[in-house]
């Protein structure tokens, strides 16, 4: 790998806060099990990441009324109250990016799994968004990590060099696919690993 130029962050999950249980916990009044089945089977993680994708949230919140008609008021909890699961920023790994964008030597950009409906929301909270140079929001590019074509469109786009550039996302899944492109990728656990596997990569902090 060469000098590390461009480093690139995921959001939900590294920088940002994100859960539905601030949510649902409340209205299945404290039954886990209750809640975990229904974000399981009904608004499940493999029903949400489709509107990472750009599936219009509207149309994906009745079809998904269509096939739990039991669970209507629940299903239209999920993007009606979405602001409500959106938390706070993870102070360690913001302190990290904030030293990364002061700091000239390097690109920063981020790359999220995002419905591009929802972005709007984020970047009204998340004021320091603005550091990075250029943000890629999967839900408006009809495309979404970890398949490599979403990678190989933040390369283009940024002009970035995959041998120069680092990747961190809290999915091993991302990551993998970050490196099939040839982007180096980093795992990430929490922001005091992070700064050692920044540091061990070279990178100054």
């Amino acid at each position: 790998m060469k000098e590390v130029k461009t480093i690139i962050f995921d959001l939900g999950g590294v920088l940002i806060d994100w859960n539905p249980e601030y949510v649902y916990l409340k209205e299945f009044r404290g039954d886990r099990a209750k809640m975990d089945w229904f974000l399981e089977h009904v608004c499940a993680w493999s029903w949400n990441v489709n509107q990472d994708a750009g599936y219009p949230i509207a149309k994906a919140t009745q079809e998904r009324i269509a096939l739990f008609p039991e669970y209507e008021e629940l299903i239209k909890m999920y993007y009606g109250r979405w602001e409500e699961m959106l938390g706070f920023a993870h102070e360690g790994t913001l302190a990290i990016l904030k030293k990364l964008t002061d700091n000239p030597d390097y690109r920063v950009l981020a790359l999220t799994n995002w419905s591009g409906e929802t972005w709007p929301k984020a970047i009204a909270k998340f004021h320091w968004l603005q550091w990075f140079e250029g943000i890629l929001v999967s839900g408006d590019e009809n495309m979404r990590k970890p398949f490599a074509d979403i990678y190989q469109l933040m390369l283009s786009r940024y002009n970035i060099n995959a041998e120069e550039a680092v990747f961190i996302d809290d999915s091993l899944a991302n990551v993998q696919g970050s490196e099939t492109v040839g982007i180096t990728g980093i795992h990430f656990k929490d922001a005091p690993t992070l700064d050692i596997q920044l540091r061990t990569l070279g990178i100054k902090l």
